[in-house]
């Protein structure tokens, strides 16, 4: 009981004996992200960082804040009109990424970083829907920032996608 209780508190291997397939420097151990699915380690190919899939968001972000502005002429002191803007440019980023993933691969802020979405499979084109199911996760937010070793968040393993470098 001792043995079940330490091992599934403590971690994988902390309760039993180590051996030689327990080091850190096993051949089957992943060394960067991205690794296990055959991607190269930097350049065009590899996962893309953190900070360029955030930056990406936060261009695509304010791309449809400034054409939901277009429309809905937002009065700063207004409650109910900066809450109509914020819905619209929802929408509008919702339908930015839908489209633009779904058929290119890369929404516009993806493109200012040198990234893209790509099909775990090899396919080219994402398509519209993985691209929905993809964008209803990521407004979620939380499946969106929580990664695996691949750097993969929840909406990319459910929409079967990674993020790549294209430069």
């Amino acid at each position: 009981m001792n043995r079940w209780i330490g091992s599934w508190l403590s971690g994988p291997g902390s309760a039993g004996e180590t051996n030689d397939t327990d080091t850190v420097t096993r051949s089957d151990q992943q060394r960067y992200r991205g690794e296990r699915l055959g991607l190269p380690a930097e350049g065009p190919g590899a996962v893309a960082s953190r900070g360029r899939r955030l930056g990406g968001f936060l261009v695509d972000c304010v791309i449809g804040s400034l054409i939901a502005a277009l429309f809905v002429h937002p009065q700063f002191m207004d409650q109910t009109s900066m809450q109509t803007l914020n819905y619209w440019g929802a929408l509008v980023w919702f339908l930015i990424n839908v489209v633009a993933v779904g058929f290119f691969g890369f929404t516009p802020g993806m493109a200012l970083f040198g990234i893209r979405a790509a099909r775990v499979d090899g396919v080219t084109m994402v398509g519209p829907v993985r691209a929905i199911i993809r964008t209803v996760l990521i407004a979620v937010i939380v499946p969106a920032v929580i990664w695996d070793m691949d750097g993969r968040g929840w909406h990319d393993k459910a929409a079967r996608t990674i993020v790549l470098n294209t430069r």
